[in-house]
């Protein structure tokens, strides 16, 4: 029998398969729903602090806060599987005020939705990354429960944020966060929100991150963006992944598309002989080569050589076909 259970966050869990923050949890139906098609822990939707200061999740007599903190209370009465509540403030006295709150209400575990775009001109790409490791101390120094840190993809030097987050005291690393960048409509000439769902071309940059931070951060390591197939799992897993997280994949085809995934990634694992995850895990990574640099140049070389003998090659089949 292959052991799927993983750890993460210090969380003992029955598979990798996690479901991610989405609109999915705002249903206490839907979060049973989540638990019984498999998802071994469940992320709550994030709560924003400019939303907890206008009141406005549940009707302006309930403030939001209040709203997902009662939310919480409940969800935790109908699960079995952990809870993993997900922040995103915009103040220190928000971020350590609400993380409290939402420990007391008895999430399991806490993920800083660190979801910032930094537009202003004097702001210099340090001071954002040490807002970020104030922000973790900050969470850090108010609750007990283990806190992931959500990240974007944008940061120069991504090796050496992790690092830093990692003395920080950070029990997990969440790669990717996605900015959902707006677009204009043409008719109305406005601004206007265009939400896209992921495929499976977006797992290549956690691909690539958790692949080199393998082995390299204590830190639990959470695959998100672009899980779609049991195939997609898998090769988080194979470069160092924790767990997968779900989140666009369940929106597209239903919540029970989890089990899809975990019978699939149970498949693949037979398959090639694996017997639990822990053996999968990391297989495929670059905690072996001695420069991940190196070793990312040389894959980024190949391909290059490979667009080009595509692109050769299908010059001479159209010089073949045309007759000349």
């Amino acid at each position: 029998m292959i052991d799927l259970s993983t750890t993460y966050l210090g969380l003992k869990l029955r598979t990798p398969l996690v479901a991610s923050a989405s609109p999915l949890s705002q249903e206490l139906d839907n979060i049973r729903h989540l638990e019984d098609a498999g998802a071994s822990a469940i992320v709550f939707h994030s709560i924003f602090e400019e939303a907890a200061q206008s009141g406005a999740a549940s009707g302006p007599t309930r403030p939001a806060l209040d709203y997902y903190l009662n939310h919480i209370r409940k969800a935790k009465e109908a699960l079995e599987v952990p809870l993993i509540a997900s922040l995103c403030a915009t103040t220190a006295d928000g971020w350590m005020d609400y993380a409290r709150k939402i420990e007391q209400a008895g999430a399991n575990a806490l993920e800083l939705n660190l979801y910032q775009v930094p537009s202003a001109a004097d702001s210099a790409s340090t001071d954002l990354e040490d807002g970020y490791i104030e922000v973790v101390k900050a969470v850090k120094s108010v609750v007990k429960v283990p806190i992931a840190a959500k990240l974007t993809p944008f940061f120069t030097g991504m090796t050496n944020m992790a690092r830093r987050l990692d003395e920080a005291g950070v029990n997990g690393l969440v790669l990717f966060n996605r900015f959902y960048q707006p677009d204009v409509n043409l008719d109305t000439l406005e601004i206007q929100a265009n939400v896209l769902l992921s495929t499976s071309q977006d797992l290549r940059l956690p691909l690539t991150w958790i692949g080199i931070l393998f082995g390299r951060v204590k830190a639990s390591l959470a695959g998100t963006s672009g899980v779609h197939e049991p195939g997609d799992v898998a090769k988080l897993l194979l470069v160092g992944a924790d767990v997968t997280m779900v989140c666009s994949s369940l929106l597209r085809n239903g919540i029970k598309h989890i089990g899809y995934l975990e019978a699939g990634l149970d498949d693949w694992m037979e398959k090639h002989d694996y017997k639990s995850v822990a053996q999968v895990r990391g297989t495929l990574s670059q905690l072996r080569c001695a420069d991940p640099a190196a070793f990312e140049r040389a894959q980024y070389v190949n391909a290059v050589k490979g667009i080009q003998n595509v692109v050769l090659t299908g010059a001479e089949a159209w010089r073949i076909l045309s007759g000349e």
